[in-house]
């Protein structure tokens, strides 16, 4: 059985975020609806009467038929022109801002504040504190927003504690060492965090992400460390191999580690395993990407993982420095994601998000497999890789900054299509409505339009 089980090929592709607009009109219904209506008529009715045959009988019956001809351009115009104003009028207020540096007037406060104000008061509003009778009180969230069961888990507080710190927590109502001494709480008997679906064995990928939380929360360093060295040995080839095959396992223990353990002897290997697991797509230039494998039998080209590997490879560069072979490879990336060949870039297919299963043998019956859904929020991971310092400089080497901008923009617009209130719906329709609004989603997206905007920034003059 394969690592990952993702319907008929490596990986399954979901339907993105729903569009508010629907399907865009077809180009000769923008074509007709750019002309004046009367003038449409017009024009028609005259090329009509100038190329009907004297065989007609009479002016009259050549009028007539040109002139309905006429007529009927003119209201078929009206028509696509009304179509294309009252579809215009319909989306402006549903998310579909275009994102243009320097466009906005510095008048007011833009749409951003009041977004991260409404998240915030999601969050408090929603905070569930349970008095466990084996881990003791805790306090933070579970999985998904709305969750009838409402018990704090790992993957939930975890990136509620990073949500929070993006936030900046502007009152008492979140208190973030209450966060990180629940986080401490749900530590498993032998140390690490796993995920509900994977039982009583930490995994990497888990405990990554829970000690990058606590240590951007300032953590105890002696018991951060001590956690961090188990997650090490227990992260080889050896021990999971499930796991270190994976772009996301490997990305998701770099960001991790990069927070909790920026000296680790371990963070120059897993570059390596990433770098090395990159391929080529002769569509694109032969430019390297990334797949959702980094070993053989690695799946086609993947957005969503090549933007995983250009933001883990950009931090990991500036904490530990990079291989040329390593720049290359990271630079590769970019330049693929550069050239996407689909518009418009709010809607494109290489923003489309996806769904992974992560599969590895159970301890306890390693004929058997423990199943992680995975859900990938893509343009987040877009928006986040076109923001690597490197991105811009590379797009205007190449004469391609108005590309970067606009690819940029498209993803940061997808990003805020997809939230209402400022918390993020994940939109497909096997989901249970419980587990609709992931945490890893709001805060996915808080932080990349909070990347963005801070790209934006200009002051003024």
């Amino acid at each position: 059985m394969t690592q990952q089980q993702l319907g008929r090929g490596p990986l399954r592709t979901d339907p993105g975020p729903p569009v508010p607009d629907g399907p865009r009109p077809p180009r000769f219904v923008r074509w007709l609806g750019g002309f004046g209506c009367a003038a449409a008529g017009y024009a028609v009715f005259q090329a009509l009467f100038g190329l009907l045959p004297d065989s007609i009988d009479g002016h009259a019956a050549r009028y007539a038929i040109a002139g309905v001809a006429g007529l009927g351009t003119a209201l078929s115009a009206w028509l696509a022109a009304e179509l294309l104003r009252s579809r215009s009028e319909r989306n402006a207020p549903a998310g579909t801002v275009q994102f243009t540096a320097g466009s906005a007037s510095l008048s007011g406060p833009g749409p951003l504040p009041q977004l991260f104000s409404s998240a915030y008061d999601t969050l408090t509003g929603q905070l569930c504190v349970v008095d466990d009778p084996e881990c003791g009180r805790l306090t933070g969230w579970p999985h998904s927003l709305g969750e009838s069961a409402g018990r704090p888990t790992p993957v939930g507080t975890a990136y509620g504690l990073h949500t929070a710190l993006d936030l900046g927590a502007p009152d008492g109502r979140l208190s973030t060492g209450d966060l990180v001494e629940t986080l401490w709480r749900l530590r498993l008997p032998d140390g690490g965090w796993s995920a509900r679906s994977q039982g009583t064995v930490a995994r990497p990928e888990v405990t990554a992400l829970v000690l990058g939380a606590l240590a951007r929360a300032g953590a105890e360093p002696d018991r951060v460390a001590a956690e961090v060295e188990r997650c090490e040995s227990g992260f080889t080839l050896e021990l999971d191999r499930a796991g270190r095959e994976l772009t996301h396992v490997v990305t998701t223990v770099l960001r991790g580690l990069l927070r909790a353990a920026p000296r680790s002897d371990v963070l120059p290997l897993l570059r390596e395993a990433l770098v090395d697991g990159a391929i080529t797509d002769p569509r694109r230039e032969h430019r390297r990407c990334w797949s959702y494998r980094l070993a053989p039998r690695h799946g086609p080209p993947s957005p969503l993982h090549t933007s995983q590997a250009v933001v883990a490879l950009d931090r990991t560069a500036r904490v530990v420095g990079e291989s040329a072979n390593a720049r290359a490879a990271r630079e590769d990336g970019i330049r693929w994601l550069l050239a996407c060949p689909d518009a418009p870039h709010d809607e494109c297919l290489d923003l489309t998000s996806l769904r992974e299963e992560v599969r590895r043998p159970r301890p306890d019956d390693p004929s058997r497999h423990e199943v992680l859904n995975v859900r990938h929020f893509t343009a987040s991971w877009v928006v986040r890789a076109l923001l690597t310092p490197a991105a811009r400089d590379i797009a205007r080497e190449d004469g391609m900054e108005a590309d970067w901008r606009e690819r940029l923009d498209g993803a940061a617009t997808a990003v805020w299509a997809a939230q209402t209130d400022g918390i993020w719906t994940w939109p497909r329709e096997d989901t249970t409505s419980e587990l609709r609004r992931p945490m890893w989603m709001t805060y996915q997206g808080l932080s990349a339009l909070r990347a963005h905007a801070v790209w934006m920034y200009q002051p003024h003059g």
